[in-house]
């Protein structure tokens, strides 16, 4: 699926050629494949539309509710016709297999569902008589021109998280897709151009810091999300929130699976596999560390690194494949690093994913599963996000010690725990400090209809992507106390 002419931005309606003077390649990370060239749009193209997202936004927010949502209905049956067009285009751009991409792009049209009851969501309230003849309302309005900016590692489906709220509250929005994966959001913008939205609704601009650095800075964006790592979500949420902007920024984690001695082995193994090595660990909700406690430990030891070794890496449109490449050389080579990293602080390789042969692909960015026991819990390795498909093993002697770790690190995206006692999963999800939370659950997701929660160093902000934080989010309230005296009105 090569692409002859560099990509375009979506403004005002129109596609547009970038002036960029600096393009970057876009590769297939199993093939190695030069797929096409993305601009570095300059900042004067970001401006361009939020200067088209402002025009349009006059007219926008005064569209009635149930006419903004007849735009996402017709997105929706769009994203179905051309799902799996989507789903190949994930998988060659981003590297995960296709039953992956399918999964990602399910929980984005859930999102447009979701977003589509915004006539209900979007409601306010009032109270008659809170003092006497005085009635108080609370509403809720757009708050204007918002801005997207979106990681590598789910170019179907986090956007989504964002996007069909923010149009349905009746803002307009500029979308600036990672540079690495423009493909997948180019034909999604292809079909919101279907659905005929007014002109600057929606806006496409590509690029990497000098177009992020225009979002951050202009003065009409009035609310940023953003997901990535933690150092660029600290950077983002800082620049933007001292702009004066509303932010939510979700960032990096480190993610716990704790198994009890009580724990279904044979189940607790494949959920934990499917959680350490999908997506090739390049997910924020990727089981980082396995802790077991008490007598876990022998037997999950031995299934783990038998799944680990088992599983089968390749190219990700095979439908044999269960695992596909990073999205990178630079990627592999810091995970590799880091796994090195890890045997240095004293652990031991049970399996060692660097530099496998992929027949066929011997050019692309695999790493095979990596399993490494007896990290260091203090070490840096137990601290740090690898981002690929490497699980480190601790373990400990007690229920108590293991969420007493999993509260001690910096990250408090996701924690779970493996039982079959409700005692003990009651006292998991009361006193763990993470966002998402999984019982018997190794990626703890949120559906489309609750937030995509996040805390401690894995979140900046106060409300998340997804379902009603999403409304609160693209909506500011206004509180309006109103008298009418007899005899200031007129009388009937």
């Amino acid at each position: 699926m090569t692409v002859n002419q560099p990509l375009k931005n979506y403004i005002n309606g129109e596609w547009q050629i970038s002036s960029a003077s600096n393009y970057l390649q876009v590769v297939n990370p199993a093939t190695t494949e030069v797929l096409g060239t993305v601009p570095l749009s300059p900042a004067t193209e970001v401006n361009a539309a939020v200067a088209a997202a402002a025009t349009a936004g006059k007219l926008w927010r005064q569209t009635p509710p149930t006419e903004r949502v007849q735009y996402l209905f017709k997105l929706k049956n769009l994203l179905e016709a051309s799902f799996s067009d989507l789903a190949e285009t994930v998988t060659v751009e981003c590297g995960k297999t296709l039953t992956e991409a399918k999964g990602e792009l399910r929980r984005a049209i859930e999102n447009v569902e979701v977003a589509c009851g915004i006539p209900m969501l979007m409601q306010g309230y009032n109270l008659e008589d809170v003092a006497r003849g005085i009635d108080e309302f609370m509403i809720r309005q757009p708050v204007g021109v918002t801005a997207i900016i979106c990681p590598f590692n789910f170019p179907g489906m986090i956007p989504f998280w964002f996007l069909p709220y923010s149009i349905a509250c009746g803002n307009t929005v500029i979308v600036k897709p990672s540079e690495k994966v423009p493909l997948t959001m180019e034909k999604i913008f292809q079909l919101l151009e279907q659905t005929q939205l007014p002109k600057g609704v929606v806006n496409l601009v590509n690029g990497a810091k000098e177009a992020v650095d225009a979002i951050l800075d202009h003065p009409t964006i009035r609310a940023i999300s953003f997901v990535g790592s933690t150092p660029v979500a600290k950077y983002i949420y800082s620049r933007a929130a001292a702009n004066g902007k509303r932010v939510q920024c979700q960032g990096g984690a480190k993610n716990p699976i704790i198994v009890l001695p009580d724990a279904e082995i044979e189940t607790t193994v494949k959920i934990a596999a499917d959680s350490a090595f999908g997506c090739a660990g390049q997910r924020c909700l990727a089981a980082s560390l396995a802790v077991t406690v008490g007598e876990a430990k022998d037997s999950f030891t031995e299934a783990i690194a038998n799944a680990a070794s088992k599983r089968v890496v390749g190219y990700g449109l095979d439908p044999n494949v269960e695992m596909g490449p990073v999205i990178s050389p630079e990627s592999k080579q810091r995970i590799e690093n880091l796994i090195q990293l890890g045997v240095d602080e004293g652990g031991k390789l049970l399996v060692d994913g660097r530099s496998p042969e992929i027949s066929g692909y011997e050019k692309g960015n695999f790493i095979k599963p990596t399993i490494l026991q007896n990290v260091n819990p203090t070490g840096e390795i137990a601290r740090t996000e690898i981002f690929g498909p490497v699980l480190g093993l601790i373990h400990l002697d007690t229920i108590e010690e293991a969420i007493a770790f999993v509260n001690s690190g910096e990250w408090g995206n996701m924690a779970c725990l493996f039982t079959t006692n409700g005692a003990a999963a009651r006292k998991f999800r009361y006193e763990a400090e993470a966002g998402n939370i999984g019982i018997n659950i190794g990626v703890a997701a949120p559906m489309a209809f609750f937030p995509f929660s996040g805390w401690k160093a894995s979140f900046f902000g106060d409300l998340h992507g997804q379902g009603r934080d999403a409304v609160e989010f693209f909506t500011q309230t206004k509180v309006i106390v109103e008298r009418w005296p007899k005899d200031w009105s007129r009388q009937f």
